[in-house]
């Protein structure tokens, strides 16, 4: 064992990352959401982030819109994952679409704090999720058919949603968003 080894070194001559994968669910989502064909700004906008963990790939677009209060909707959210050999490709779109919702809730609302050495939040009831009024009205979850080993689809789909969001109120209001959750930004 090379104790000078980073323990992600070996991890990355294992699985090397795979640009073209990469770049496959970035050119698929920006084509299912329409992405070149819809126009942001004027309290609407569209944001994209792209990323890959355990092993899969995943590419989310999200459309806003932010009205003159500052309060955001969310009516679309397209997200395109390449995970491999799929087995159960119900399962895969139903941990995708509950991670928009999940990352919903962590990009707007939900936050930890600590006073005093001790955690705030105790259970549900002082810990905001978001309520169906105020999730994503509509997800729509593509698999790309792949014969790679499976990989992930547990967490994958939480780490693009949030930039894919923020990136879509700065197209919407022209104001970046550099705190989380949102409730502590004003976006007009």
């Amino acid at each position: 064992m090379d104790l000078g080894a980073k323990p992600d070194d070996d991890d990355a001559k294992t699985y090397p990352l795979d640009t073209a994968r990469l770049r496959r669910v970035v050119e698929m989502v920006a084509e299912k959401s329409g992405w070149a064909k819809r126009p942001s700004g004027a309290g609407r906008g569209f944001g994209i982030a792209a990323h890959r963990s355990f092993l899969t790939y995943v590419a989310t677009v999200v459309e806003v819109e932010v009205d003159g209060k500052g309060q955001v909707k969310i009516p679309n959210v397209w997200t395109v994952v390449d995970a491999g050999t799929i087995v159960a490709p119900d399962n895969v779109r139903n941990q995708f679409e509950g991670a928009a919702n999940f990352s919903t809730s962590l990009a707007l609302l939900s936050e930890i704090t600590v006073t005093n050495g001790a955690v705030d939040q105790g259970n549900f009831n002082d810990y905001k999720l978001v309520r169906m009024g105020h999730g994503p009205k509509k997800t729509n979850v593509y698999i790309v058919e792949s014969d790679a080993p499976p990989a992930g689809v547990g967490e994958p789909g939480v780490p693009p949603f949030a930039p894919a969001l923020f990136n879509a109120i700065y197209a919407a209001t022209g104001k970046r968003v550099r705190e989380m959750p949102l409730s502590k930004t004003k976006v007009v």
